[in-house]
């Protein structure tokens, strides 16, 4: 056996990073052992109709097997979590057996971890396409405790609130079991970005002028990532930016649209939640723009504004057409100006 192969680290220990995320993940909310496990078994039964009911409305998924969704804790999520990013970034980050790749691989474990358990707390659910112990099904995980404490803020009915959590992961789950050539395309542009990433970087003095002009603008950047790419790092990042926000709008359209017989108290619901999204306290709120956070924020709204508009427009089976192949998915430009992309793709 190869003892150099063997010892060949990449950039970033997963392992020590969800270690570092689990001892720093803060306690959900406090409730009774039995109101704890009817949460867990409504999620579960909910994940499945929640299912049904995007297939009826989006015709994406018909014949498929209706899967279950993973009702997990925060501990679980980030373990879960730290799988899925192994497996999509593996192919493409490099591999060291130099004596500095240890010190540099824990260190960027214990900066991912702290990343992590930031995020640990916000995320209600999560369809992961990319986890390594399942097959091209994914895993569609539901984090109990958070779906609990912002149900519990938002003061609306728990089992609304519960549904409607469910059509969006069930809806990103469908996009990518529905459209067997997504999953393959998402990952060949992460391979893409990270494969570049050992180009040179933009100057220091591109970045700031770049952040002053994005901030006069108006908008701010999509997350630091985005202010020191290289001109072949952005095409490909415009493509996963462009995709991800059809992906998140594409399920906040659909978790809405599903309607008021699914989810009587659905606009009470949206109305709170977006408030929500957007509160926070200073520290949040900077933690957010360092970590993309607000971007992300601002990709459900500019992506659910997409859907409504071809939706309105041409009708879900016209907006379908957007799941032809990759030619068909709208560009970053396409999004701001839904009308373009319709002249494009649906003339």
């Amino acid at each position: 056996m190869n003892g150099a192969t063997e010892a060949e680290l990449g950039p970033v220990d997963w392992e020590l990073a969800a270690a570092t995320a689990v001892r720093l993940v803060r306690p959900g909310p406090q409730i009774p052992r039995d109101e704890a496990d009817h949460v867990v078994g409504r999620l579960r039964e909910l994940a499945t109709s929640a299912e049904v009911h995007v297939r009826d409305l989006t015709g994406l998924g018909q014949g498929l097997p209706l899967l279950p969704g993973e009702v997990v804790d925060r501990p679980a999520w980030v373990r879960a979590a730290v799988q899925g990013l192994e497996a999509l970034t593996a192919p493409a980050l490099p591999r060291s057996a130099s004596p500095l790749a240890g010190v540099l691989a824990g260190t960027a474990g214990v900066q991912a971890g702290v990343v992590l358990a930031f995020l640990s707390s916000r995320v209600l659910g999560q369809y992961d396409p990319f986890s390594p112990n399942e097959q091209l099904a994914g895993r569609l995980l539901l984090v109990a405790p958070n779906i609990v404490g912002a149900q519990q803020a938002l003061d609306v009915p728990a089992d609304d609130f519960r549904m409607w959590v469910c059509l969006h992961e069930c809806t990103h789950r469908l996009q990518f079991t529905g459209v067997p050539w997504l999953r393959p395309y998402f990952a060949d542009q992460v391979v893409s970005l990270l494969s570049a990433m050992d180009t040179a970087r933009a100057p220091l003095g591109d970045v700031i002028r770049d952040f002053r002009q994005k901030l006069r603008a108006g908008d701010g950047p999509m997350g630091l990532i985005e202010l020191v790419q290289t001109p072949q790092q952005k095409l490909v990042l415009d493509r996963l930016i462009a995709l991800s926000t059809l992906l998140e709008g594409h399920a906040d359209h659909v978790m809405d649209a599903v309607g008021p017989s699914v989810v009587p108290s659905v606009a009470t619901i949206r109305s709170r939640f977006t408030a929500r999204r957007k509160g926070g306290g200073l520290l949040d709120r900077v933690l957010r723009t360092l970590l993309g956070v607000e971007a992300k924020v601002r990709q459900y709204a500019e992506g659910a504004a997409f859907t409504e508009y071809v939706v309105d427009r041409v009708g879900m089976d016209g907006f379908n057409a957007i799941w032809t192949s990759a030619e068909t998915l709208p560009t970053r430009a396409e999004i701001a100006e839904p009308i373009t992309w319709l002249r494009r793709v649906a003339p």
